[in-house]
């Protein structure tokens, strides 16, 4: 993985259309007061589709229909709306969605069942699918590609978007992501909507199997507010446009694109934690030598997403006992008698006891933006990560006026 790492090069612009035939672009349309709100991606050739959903039982008409739209495995364009999350709205609701669909498709002289579709938003509002499909034909192929990861955005303050590119068998491949994510942030995935392209190309058998595997270390490691929203996507594009032998087996080349599509991954989740309602803080829980790796990540989550350790590390609180306690809680056996803790490199418990440390240096590294939670289990050999933000008066605030 170091190796193949080294091997990728992470651009300074990031572009979702940055990968060779993909186009995007992003309008206001009137669906939220002033900033934009409707967004397309556009492949020029039909693309190998993966794509993950939501496991809340209640799911938004979208997600219907994109279950459907990729079985066989090919998709071309997405059509994207934020300012309703078009969940729990009946009939209507998925009439809606099919409406968004087959506009898109005729606006881009394509297959509507090549075109998946995405909402995000608040629930329970019937969308106004006049201003939606009056905003699809406001959209064009050669667009502001920039302009969509801002009109995928709710409460997210910043966009969350990356590009990369590696070579393949000598071509250059160039992937990119965007999403957005705020609150209601839990595995199984947060609430949150990602889409990946790139020009590799790869089965879309393969594709959705790298998917899957990926989004257990990544996406699904996010928690913020212990919530699990109704419209979570994850939609990955890969049009083969880069020109190599296309992907079909497992081998070092699906190695390769693998550790491409974890580092786009990652990013975004990182990007999305950082930006928690009302976070100040992005707290990153690392845990090592664990019996296994899904254990490593159970701990990980089980910290990240206390509220108890959140406010604590809003407050600036060294209350390692928070921490402990939140071990322990877990579904993974630990010995407490062995288990070390460090808050951004300082020791705050050694061997199951409390270490002595200067209060006023560890005051003070809880001040950064970001606090490196470092837990050592010292049962095994594997490890695991997770991501979320401090707990603020700040996000009560947010989600206490949100439908206001």
């Amino acid at each position: 993985m170091t190796e193949l790492l080294s091997k990728i090069t992470q651009l300074d612009s990031a572009n979702i259309a940055k990968p060779i035939g993909f186009h995007a672009d992003g309008q206001h349309v009137g669906l939220k007061h002033k900033s934009k709100d409707l967004g397309w991606i556009f492949s020029d050739v039909p693309a190998a589709v993966a794509g993950v959903f939501t496991t809340n039982q209640v799911q938004a008409a979208p997600i219907k229909l994109d279950k459907e739209t990729i079985k066989d495995g090919l998709l071309q364009a997405i059509i994207v709306n934020s300012g309703n999350a078009n969940a729990v709205t009946g009939k209507i609701g998925h009439q809606h969605a099919k409406t968004m669909q087959q506009t898109a498709a005729d606006s881009l002289n394509i297959d509507p069942n090549l075109v998946a579709v995405a909402s995000t938003g608040i629930i329970g509002q019937v969308l106004p699918i006049d201003k939606v499909v009056n905003g699809i034909h406001q959209l064009h192929i050669a667009g502001d590609s920039k302009a969509f990861a801002h009109a995928i955005m709710t409460t997210d303050t910043v966009e969350k978007s990356i590009t990369i590119q590696s070579q393949i068998d000598g071509h250059t491949v160039t992937m990119s992501g965007v999403a957005k994510g705020s609150g209601m942030l839990h595995p199984n995935m947060a609430t949150m909507l990602g889409f990946i392209t790139t020009d590799a190309s790869i089965s879309p058998v393969l594709l959705q199997k790298a998917l899957s595997e990926d989004v257990e270390t990544s996406f699904n490691q996010i928690t913020i507010d212990g919530d699990t929203s109704t419209n979570d996507t994850v939609l990955v594009m890969a049009n083969g446009q880069a020109g190599h032998d296309k992907i079909t087996t497992a081998s070092s080349t699906y190695d390769h694109f693998k550790t491409m599509l974890h580092t786009v991954t990652t990013a975004l989740s990182i990007g999305i934690a950082s930006d928690g309602e009302g976070a100040t803080k992005l707290l990153a829980v690392t845990v090592k030598n664990s019996e296994s790796s899904l254990d490593a990540r159970m701990v990980a989550k089980k910290v990240v997403g206390s509220s108890l350790v959140k406010t604590a590390m809003f407050g600036k609180d060294p209350n390692w006992g928070r921490i402990i306690a939140a071990i322990g809680a877990s579904d993974v056996t630990v010995d407490p008698d062995i288990i070390d803790i460090s808050l951004n490199t300082i020791p705050v418990m050694t061997d199951g006891a409390p270490t002595d440390f200067n209060q006023e240096a560890i005051t003070e590294a809880l001040e950064q933006k970001k606090i490196a939670i470092d837990i050592d289990l010292h049962n095994g050999s594997a490890s695991g990560q997770a991501w979320g933000s401090d707990l603020t008066y700040d996000y009560v605030k947010i989600n206490a006026l949100y439908s206001t």
